[in-house]
């Protein structure tokens, strides 16, 4: 009988294509796909990008061990922890995580059913599998088993990230930026497109430094845009994970005049206030932020901006802070988050002596959300009444163009919709982020 294998991912859609590409491998190498519980291989995916996501890994690796003790997973399961937390802190975990049977770095994820044979074979079998710096370039193409429902899917144009932003260890995790070749990036999106897809997804450390670690090739987001623009289909091409100091006009022009471009992007912003941004080394300012932002607003008709912000950063004052959210109030997000100061060890910003209380970096965090929760609500009433084409996730589940997958709001919509399709409906009620819709596809 052919061994089961399952994979269990935590964090963000990066981390998820990493899945995918061990989802195809095993498969490749003869393992069957089964629940968690049932799995002669079970690998955790996980993320190290802040506390709660690295408190979310231990207790889900613990979890399935204590389950692997209790008898109520398959009997001598072989547990394995890849990814981000795999990748930063194997030395110290090995030793405190016995019961796990094998760690595998982020650059080994194409090597899993080897790794898998392996361990399962108990002999000579490693118990770290991982590089010290991650180097590997995606290159996946369609070699990957995609854990996506069919209609939408995640393509990762680049690895890595050559920021140096204080609070981040993401560089030190993922290592430097590393973009895939165009040509090869457009093959990867016509496949999915020829077999369905509904809704690339574009994700990278930073899209908008894609091309700019090889300049020779002439390769940029905004020519990606356009070149995927022109493939045959109805299917939408949406931005994710873009940076404010790489933004130009060519980028701007191209997702107004792009028409599979949805008119959504995601700017992780942090900040507002001008030393905060330059102690943690973002590369922008103030000043630079809103002319940014006017100008999409101005030039992207229908734009939908998401956002995310950092509350408490080292440094920060109640000035930083009340700046921070006048600013929010002046540009009225339609879709943002607040995580509270996460202090991350081996980061610039970790050794800073000015860090802000947690229960101060909470508050602010929570003021913060009331702030964008009554924007949602406003945002969400002026919906109502409006004609919308959504994407249907599920029965009853849709999105807009302003909702990315698993990160922003729902449209509640009739049930027998057709899954996997676009539908247009009407905006009847709305509960900030969750609109309510009727179907409004008849002439």
């Amino acid at each position: 009988m052919r061994e089961k294998f399952a994979i269990v991912t935590l964090g963000c859609a990066k981390n998820l294509t990493d899945s995918e590409v061990m989802a195809d491998r095993l498969l490749a190498g003869g393992y069957r796909q089964s629940k968690p519980e049932k799995a002669q291989l079970l690998v955790v995916n996980t993320c190290a990008f802040i506390d709660a996501a690295k408190q979310e890994a231990i207790d889900t690796i613990f979890g399935w061990t204590r389950a692997r003790e209790a008898g109520r997973s398959a009997a001598g399961q072989k547990i394995v922890v890849a990814g981000c937390l795999a990748q930063r802190y194997t030395d110290e975990l090995v030793k405190l995580m016995p019961e796990v049977d094998a760690w595998v770095g982020v650059d080994l994820v194409g090597e899993i059913a080897q790794i898998a044979r392996e361990i399962l074979s108990g002999k000579d079998a490693r118990k770290v599998y991982r590089t010290n710096v991650s180097k590997l370039t995606p290159d996946f193409g369609a070699m990957r088993f995609r854990l996506t429902p069919s209609h939408y899917a995640y393509v990762k144009i680049a690895e890595g990230c050559n920021h140096a932003c204080a609070y981040c260890a993401i560089p030190r995790i993922r290592g430097g930026f590393r973009s895939r070749p165009l040509r090869n990036v457009l093959r990867e999106i016509e496949a999915l497109v020829a077999s369905g897809v509904k809704e690339v997804n574009l994700i990278a450390q930073d899209t908008t430094y894609y091309g700019l670690d090889r300049p020779a090739s002439g390769d940029t987001l905004a020519k990606l845009l356009r070149v995927a623009n022109e493939i045959p289909g109805d299917f939408y091409l949406r931005v994710l994970y873009t940076h404010p100091a790489h933004w130009d006009d060519e980028l701007v022009a191209a997702l107004a005049e792009c028409d599979k471009a949805l008119k959504y992007v995601d700017i992780p912003l942090q900040h507002i206030a001008d030393h905060i941004l330059e102690e943690q080394r973002r590369r922008t300012d103030g000043a630079g932020i809103r002319r940014l932002l006017t100008r999409i607003r101005n030039e992207v008709p229908g734009i939908g901006l998401r956002t995310t912000f950092i509350s408490g950063l080292p440094g920060e004052t109640e000035r930083d802070h009340d700046e921070l959210c006048d600013f929010v109030r002046e540009f009225r997000f339609e879709r943002a988050g607040v995580f509270p100061y996460s202090r991350e060890e081996g980061t610039p910003a970790a050794h800073r002596r000015d860090q802000v209380h947690h229960a101060t970096r909470k508050r602010r965090a929570n003021e913060l959300n009331m702030i964008l929760a009554d924007i949602a609500d406003e945002i969400g009433r002026a919906a109502v009444g409006r004609q919308m084409r959504v994407l249907v996730d599920a029965p009853g589940i849709a999105r807009s163009a302003w909702d990315a997958p698993d990160v922003d709001g729902a449209v509640h919509v009739d049930k027998s919709l057709p899954v996997g399709e676009f539908a247009t409906v009407r905006i009847t009620d709305s509960i900030a982020y969750e609109l309510f819709a009727e179907d409004d596809s008849t002439p």
